[in-house]
């Protein structure tokens, strides 16, 4: 794919960050994800590409728009698969809290890895930790490795996991071990790509989140350098009967990197709605409205951080 598809996929997350983020603090999280499939949608149809949706809102019976295996695109241009979650974190949106973003990963057709909406056990650390750190290995384990080959101490490191109860026990763990352990209510793609950032103050991510997130989050670890293993956990024999379709015949299977995708002909973008620790909130002014972007390229390791101001009468125009 060519370099320039980056700005284009960049105006996909912006619509979709705009219409959502009118509903910010309002309670409806179902109705802020609808504008922003909406959104996204429409422009997805007007970029020069010959899309296929592999990670959607769900199966066509479920998902009027964006739903897996939808073709977007005007076909023409290059032949791609995409992974869509306009409005990670609807519930952040609903309550007015920081962290929601609208997203999607772009890779060269057949190169992402087609995630059934299930959880995944994640692992994910920056650079420090490739040949280091290992999903089966034991928490301390893992954190000794990975602070010795940081020249770091444990109690320097930060861990994030998604507050859950099935999480407790690894909570424990690591706070046991000295690590520092931060809790997120919801989204775990942000705090994945601020585990390969220096500085940002996340030095891993564990525990398991969604699946399909997973394949878009390793998009933009392989973007970073970065190391990320995930296992499926399929929770019933229809989840068993859907991995097995997909052609995924052993469940405990370790997926490296390059099991989630595939080469370095990828993109990674998102636009900040809420706000966070990586990306700010969409704002609204008399004028103009202001959108804050990241776009990653893996095959180049370039992270370009895009503010855009769009004309509200324009935008109104619509």
């Amino acid at each position: 794919m060519e370099r320039e598809l980056a700005l284009e996929f960049v105006r996909v997350t912006e619509a979709a960050a705009l219409a959502s983020g009118r509903l910010i603090g309002r309670g409806d999280k179902n109705g802020a994800d609808q504008l922003a499939v909406d959104a996204m949608r429409s422009v997805l149809k007007s970029l020069n590409i010959r899309g296929t949706v592999v990670i959607g809102e769900g199966e066509m019976d479920e998902a009027p728009m964006l739903y897996i295996g939808e073709e977007v695109g005007t076909g023409e241009g290059a032949e791609v698969d995409i992974a869509v979650d306009p409005l990670e974190g609807t519930n952040l949106v609903a309550k007015g809290m920081p962290g929601a973003i609208a997203v999607m990963a772009v890779a060269a057709k057949g190169h992402l890895l087609h995630a059934p909406d299930m959880y995944m056990e994640k692992i994910v650390t920056g650079s420090a930790g490739v040949g280091v750190i290992h999903l089966d290995a034991p928490i301390e384990e893992n954190l000794r490795s990975l602070a010795k080959a940081s020249r770091r101490a444990v109690s320097e490191l930060t861990v994030v996991l998604l507050d859950r109860e099935r999480h407790e026990d690894k909570i424990r763990r690591i706070q046991e071990s000295g690590a520092r352990v931060k809790l997120i209510s919801d989204g775990d793609i942000t705090p994945a790509i601020q585990a390969c950032l220096p500085h940002s103050g996340v030095d891993m991510l564990l525990g398991s989140g969604g699946a399909p997130e997973g394949v878009i989050t390793a998009v933009a670890v392989k973007s970073l350098g970065g190391v990320m293993q995930g296992r499926l956990i399929p929770e019933d024999d229809a989840q068993l009967e859907r991995l097995r379709k997909m052609g995924v015949a052993n469940s405990d299977h370790i997926l490296n990197l390059d099991d989630l995708v595939q080469g370095d002909d990828a993109f990674y973008v998102a636009t900040g709605i809420t706000g966070g620790d990586l990306l700010k909130s969409v704002h609204y002014g008399q004028e103009y409205a202001t959108t804050y972007s990241v776009a990653m390229r893996a095959q180049s390791g370039t992270v370009r951080y895009i503010t855009t101001r769009h004309r509200m009468e324009r935008m109104a125009a619509k």
